[in-house]
């Protein structure tokens, strides 16, 4: 298990330096996060208290979308310079490539949220009624389960020439019960704290489905890469 950590904090690092010289994912993702909290908050009155109760939503609507973005790319350097090809005849793990991918994947989105979800509580002039950290572990428990199961189908459709298509549409399905949990246990925390009991049975509901995923994907990714 040492080992095949540390190929995958070698692949993490890898992708990491190289999106810090031409920043082509993370900037994509931030225009993109930033052009939908700007459009609507100029579509909404921010006054408005029922615009409060979208907020929740926007948070993940910004995650998903923009996660979907790096997600596409995330193995289209490696097919481009058939560096895959590479990883796959190297002797490393094939799990190993799943975790590096993650590992890098979640960071870039977690990144996105730090900017994002700020920025959308100033504008919306939006004050949080109950605990920023518990807003932060539901951004976590979301994200881990989206990237999970993301970046397992990202390397199932990139040798398919829709990829960019095929992967919202495979993705979502399955992804769909820990956004739900998410939206809720972020809806409840932001505007309906007094309900915290329910937002605990959503957050259990996620890191159930974070673990049992998780898990999968980290075993089946060999055969992702042999198709």
């Amino acid at each position: 298990m040492g080992k095949i950590l540390k190929t995958a904090l070698v692949i993490t690092s890898k992708d990491l330096y190289s999106e810090w010289k031409t920043k082509q994912i993370i900037s994509t993702m931030l225009i993109f996060s930033a052009l939908v909290i700007v459009t609507f908050s100029f579509a909404f009155d921010p006054a408005n208290n029922t615009v409060k109760a979208v907020i929740p939503g926007m948070i993940w609507v910004i995650t998903i979308f923009s996660g979907i973005l790096g997600l596409n790319r995330s193995f289209l350097g490696e097919q481009a310079n058939d560096s895959l090809n590479g990883l796959i005849v190297a002797p490393v793990d094939p799990s190993s490539v799943y975790l590096g991918k993650f590992l890098s994947n979640f960071l870039l989105v977690i990144l996105v949220q730090i900017v994002a979800v700020p920025l959308l509580f100033i504008l919306f002039d939006f004050k949080i009624l109950g605990h920023i950290s518990l807003l932060i572990i539901v951004l976590l428990l979301g994200t881990f389960g989206f990237i999970s199961v993301g970046t397992f189908l990202a390397a199932l459709s990139a040798n398919s020439k829709s990829s960019e298509m095929l992967l919202p549409i495979i993705l979502f399905p399955v992804v769909s019960p820990v956004l739900i949990g998410a939206v809720q246990a972020t809806k409840i925390i932001l505007i309906n704290f007094e309900n915290i009991a329910s937002a605990f049975s959503w957050m259990k509901l996620m890191a159930a489905y974070d673990l049992v995923f998780f898990v999968i994907c980290f075993i089946l990714f060999e055969y992702v890469l042999e198709v």
